[in-house]
């Protein structure tokens, strides 16, 4: 634990020097709050309060950007490592690879905590400021953010994935920027054109639901929105969000972190310096 510990402030310091933990409150805490702002008018038309829907709103916010913001954070862990030169004498400390990595991991996803701390946190006040009824939805909010804390973490031990898989920096940001684009963007798009082409049969009824809560990003968007009030003003996912359990999506969520971590532990203890 010493060692995982060590390893974890170290990469903390790095991020706190290359102005990453900046960037990423920054970023989070402004879009948080222009989508509070935004969402601030349909409430009463909906019947939820102002919390509600901005709760919804993130969620489509996060299911983008939280994983694009892991995958940034993490892109290098390794190949960064390896083309400096660095790995090799990283290595001569007396810590195992996979106490290596879970140090990274551990200041990546407190790195991640803190920018989504600011970032729903400057929603909460905004929507308090705006709906006295907001209290309603602090429970979604805080599901929403422990949520999207194992959706980042998932995407984190992805980004060293990729990382062990390259030699240098700039591979590594290929394979996650278009890891990024399968995940997020192509593979809905995959399954909404297999859905047209299928016209309501078997893939439709039975194959599709597995498929959708597969991927931890739909699974994390399908959980949150199961569970809002304000659902069909955020997402055109909703009814598949009613259609399937919320506990099967929740599984995905918190399984990916730990398989994912285990890919990059294991291609990582292979990767000779």
């Amino acid at each position: 634990m010493r060692g995982v510990i060590g390893f974890a402030d170290a990469e903390f310091r790095i991020a706190l020097r290359n102005r990453w933990i900046m960037i990423l409150t920054v970023t989070m805490g402004l879009f948080s709050l222009v989508l509070t702002l935004a969402g601030s008018g349909p409430t009463g038309t909906l019947g939820a309060d102002q919390l509600s829907v901005t709760v919804a709103s993130l969620t489509g916010l996060a299911v983008y950007l939280v994983p694009l913001m892991s995958l940034l954070l993490s892109f290098d862990a390794v190949a960064g490592e390896l083309e400096r030169g660095t790995l090799g004498l990283t290595l001569t400390y007396p810590v195992s690879r996979t106490a290596m990595l879970l140090g990274k991991f551990v200041a990546h996803v407190g790195i991640l905590a803190i920018a989504l701390l600011v970032g729903y946190g400057l929603a909460a006040i905004t929507a308090f400021g705006l709906d006295d009824e907001a209290a309603q939805g602090l429970g979604a909010l805080v599901r929403l953010y422990w949520s999207s804390l194992l959706l980042g973490a998932g995407f984190v031990a992805l980004g060293y994935l990729a990382s062990a898989l390259s030699r240098r920096p700039a591979t590594a940001a290929g394979l996650v920027i278009g890891l990024w684009l399968v995940a997020i963007v192509l593979y809905d798009l995959g399954l909404l054109a297999a859905i047209v082409a299928d016209d309501g049969g078997a893939f439709t009824k039975t194959v599709f639901p597995w498929m959708l809560i597969a991927n931890p990003a739909d699974a994390f968007r399908l959980f949150n929105l199961a569970a809002s009030d304000a659902t069909a003003a955020a997402s055109g996912v909703s009814g598949a969000a009613q259609s399937i359990p919320p506990e099967r999506a929740l599984v995905t969520v918190f399984v990916w972190p730990p398989i994912a971590f285990g890919l990059a532990a294991w291609r990582f203890r292979r990767i000779v310096p």
